[in-house]
């Protein structure tokens, strides 16, 4: 990434998350964020039936989102983004493995982390390049930077798909944070008006000390496609998160 960061617009977007599905209800949400309550899942009514049957809770947040996003437009790069993907349907399989069960090739196919993904460019008969990746707490961070690359190679469009939920119980002890069911979605485009800005820096030894406040207030905060979701939503005009030796800086410019 060019020291100044990657730049670019957002032309249209869309969020989902149990109870909060409406632009007026994520409004809310933004001024004071609150817990998700339930275990509502989308409708997902773009989708054929027989495909959206396969997907998941997290695979149906991801779709939705998706579909709201490009609202009907086709031939546009997508990149998937999600910290844990489905672990879940992974941990059902290495479960079956251990009881000597037989695997499903169906249930292994879903689990993959390009899933939610392929089920998309399936449904939608659609060619376009996709993108699937996991990169920690800076999941987004990158998936914004790969987005970009593809935006400076010339595509006009690229989606943009951040889609989590929490670790299954078995897991629990490594959630590092308070994670929530969530999806949003960005259509994003060469920097225009309302431009959003991402920068990273790294954080020496002597710095992270001097950010010791910063760094408690972030860390146990909302998970980070949460925080970045509220900065979009105009909550904040700069988000500094920390993660590790970085320190990523999103700022508008409107």
């Amino acid at each position: 990434m060019r020291k100044n960061g990657v730049r670019f617009s957002i032309a249209s977007h869309a969020a989902w998350a149990p109870g909060v599905d409406t632009p007026d209800a994520w409004k809310e949400w933004a001024k004071a964020p609150f817990p998700f309550a339930g275990d509502a899942e989308p409708a997902v009514a773009a989708m054929p039936p027989m495909l959206r049957r396969r997907a998941g809770s997290l695979g149906k947040m991801a779709l939705e989102v998706a579909y709201q996003c490009l609202d009907g437009r086709t031939n546009i790069p997508t990149v998937f983004c999600s910290r844990h993907g489905e672990v879940t349907r992974a941990i059902d399989l290495l479960t079956e493995l251990v009881q000597e069960q037989s695997l499903s090739p169906t249930g292994f196919g879903l689990a993959v982390h390009n899933a939610s993904a392929g089920l998309f460019s399936i449904a939608r008969k659609d060619q376009a390049n996709h993108i699937a990746l996991a990169a920690g707490n800076s999941t987004i961070e990158h998936g914004v930077i790969e987005a970009c690359g593809l935006l400076a190679d010339g595509e006009p469009m690229v989606l943009l798909v951040a889609y989590d939920q929490p670790l299954p119980e078995l897991m629990k002890q490594f959630q590092d944070v308070d994670e929530q069911p969530y999806a949003w979605a960005w259509l994003m485009t060469p920097a225009q008006d309302d431009v959003i800005q991402l920068r990273c820096e790294s954080v020496t030894d002597r710095q992270e000390d001097s950010l010791d406040a910063e760094s408690v207030a972030d860390a146990g905060a909302m998970t980070s496609g949460l925080q970045i979701w509220r900065f979009e939503c105009g909550a904040q005009s700069k988000l500094i998160r920390l993660t590790g030796k970085r320190r990523w800086i999103w700022s508008r410019d409107v």
